[in-house]
């Protein structure tokens, strides 16, 4: 028996938008949500790489990307990111949005490769954290907790969205408070 191929890391391009927005909603899929996924690829490049951005020339991303690719230079799997900001430690961290392996490509190393290369990113720049949320039946946390990561059961997350959110949007116009962005 052969052992499987163990997938490439690199940052996302602009060639890979569709391949991540396809398994970006089969992960909606997997979580039992695919009614709430309504990314395009039009959506992720303008976060991945700009308005207008191309490879050569991209302007500065709120949203950043890696993803596996097999020997054929195929995704198999992604971790979308962005920056975060700790006040107390005075630094970013990273905050992983999603990661996600094909279940072909599982068993590979690819998840392990892509918090690796984002483990490697907080430490070659200083930031001082790597976290991410898990829905509460999923699987990996096994896989979490070999790695070391730990489960923060003493922050609680809290939304706001929809209605409330623009209910509270609202607030600032009527209290006359509205300042530039």
């Amino acid at each position: 028996m052969t052992s499987p191929v163990i997938p490439t890391i690199r940052p996302a391009r602009p060639e890979d938008v569709p391949a991540v927005v396809a398994m970006v909603h089969e992960l909606a899929e997997y979580e039992r949500a695919p009614e709430q996924c309504h990314l395009t690829a039009e959506q992720l490049t303008s976060a991945l790489f700009g308005a207008g951005a191309t490879s050569e020339e991209p302007s500065a991303p709120a949203l950043f990307g890696h993803v596996a690719v097999d020997e054929q230079d195929q995704p198999v799997g992604f971790a979308l990111w962005f920056l975060n900001f700790s006040t107390w430690a005075g630094v970013h961290g990273i905050y992983l949005e999603d990661l996600y392996v094909r279940p072909a490509a599982r068993g590979t190393g690819a998840g392990r490769l892509l918090l690796a290369t984002l483990a490697d990113i907080c430490v070659r720049r200083g930031y001082r954290r790597l976290e991410w949320w898990m829905i509460d039946w999923n699987p990996a946390a096994g896989f979490y907790a070999s790695i070391g990561a730990e489960q923060m059961s003493e922050w609680v997350p809290y939304r706001l969205s929809g209605d409330a959110l623009r209910q509270l949007a609202d607030h600032v116009t009527t209290a006359g408070t509205r300042t530039g962005d």
